[in-house]
């Protein structure tokens, strides 16, 4: 085992940085800094960071199969052609719900773009909750509601074989599983699989490895978590130099690097000057694992 290496790859003092991923075409990070309203490029050839700003928060982009990027922006699923610039709404959620906007977003191994919402946050982690749901939008471009009474809907991602479903609704404090069926989309026998403990505080993004482990960003943490689902243990915590790490995925030219995205939304003056790379992307190298490259959406 190599030793572990974290390096800020982008001290940007993103807001809420979120949604890591990885443009294999670009040799670039994509990721979103929410409340700062843009989706953001890192170039791992030149180091340089690019960013697009739009017109409501910004909290997931995934990789498009015809070109582009999709998004989820307030409560729109929307496409992004970056070169352009140029933001198209493909569909509203949640028109009932002024106050709601869309958190983290994953597709799917068939393509599906998976993301849930939340009730606008008064600060971090307090909100008016059970407000949120979770869709997925289609290659046509319609929508499917999973489920209701969410809080803050968060990290997602599918087993190596593709039956299991594993999301985070953060203030359940819980990963959970769902049975999947990916030729449908449909998800069912919702169990627990890890409960966080105190000092892991709130689970946020996740990702997997392709030993089929778990990784979960725990917001207020300052740490990513390694999970196995079958056994429901920790098999390792890997601790990062800010609190507030929002999510994680693997990248890289052989997906063996680690990304972490993070957030300074809530610190003030001297939390920032003991942590000044709050809201900065993080490189983690060493840690002896590969990730599954994203999915891109179908439509």
């Amino acid at each position: 085992m190599s030793a572990i290496k974290i390096e800020c790859v982008a001290s940007e003092g993103y807001r809420i940085g979120e949604s890591p991923v990885w443009d294999e075409k670009e040799s670039a990070l994509l990721c979103v800094d929410i409340t700062g309203r843009k989706v953001c490029r890192w170039n791992s050839v030149t180091k340089q960071v690019q960013a697009i700003s739009v017109d409501a928060p910004v909290s997931s982009v995934a990789l498009r199969k015809s070109g582009g990027y999709v998004i989820t922006l307030g409560t729109r699923f929307a496409a992004l052609k970056w070169n352009e610039q140029l933001v198209t709404t493909i569909t509203h959620v949640d028109k009932d719900k002024p106050n709601n906007r869309f958190n983290d977003g994953k597709v799917d191994p068939a393509g599906r773009y998976f993301a849930g919402t939340m009730a606008e946050e008064i600060r971090p982690a307090v909100l008016e909750r059970h407000q949120g749901s979770l869709y997925s939008l289609l290659s046509d471009l319609s929508v499917v509601k999973h489920f209701d009474q969410v809080d803050i809907s968060n990290g997602l991602d599918w087993s190596l074989d593709h039956k299991t479903f594993f999301y985070i609704d953060s203030l359940s404090y819980s990963v959970d599983a769902f049975d999947y069926d990916l030729q449908t989309g449909k998800i069912g026998n919702r169990r627990s699989i890890y409960k966080l403990e105190k000092e892991e505080s709130i689970p946020d993004g996740m990702c997997i490895d392709t030993e089929g482990k778990l990784w979960v960003a725990c917001y207020d943490g300052g740490r990513v978590i390694r999970l196995d689902p079958e056994t429901g243990k920790r098999l390792q915590t890997v601790k990062l130099p800010v609190d507030k790490t929002t999510s994680c995925c693997f990248g890289g030219k052989d997906y063996s690097e680690m990304y972490v995205t993070s957030a300074s939304d809530g610190m003030d003056k001297e939390w920032l000057s003991r942590q000044p790379q709050a809201g900065g992307i993080f490189k983690i190298t060493g840690l002896g694992v590969k990730g599954v490259p994203p999915y891109p959406f179908a439509g």
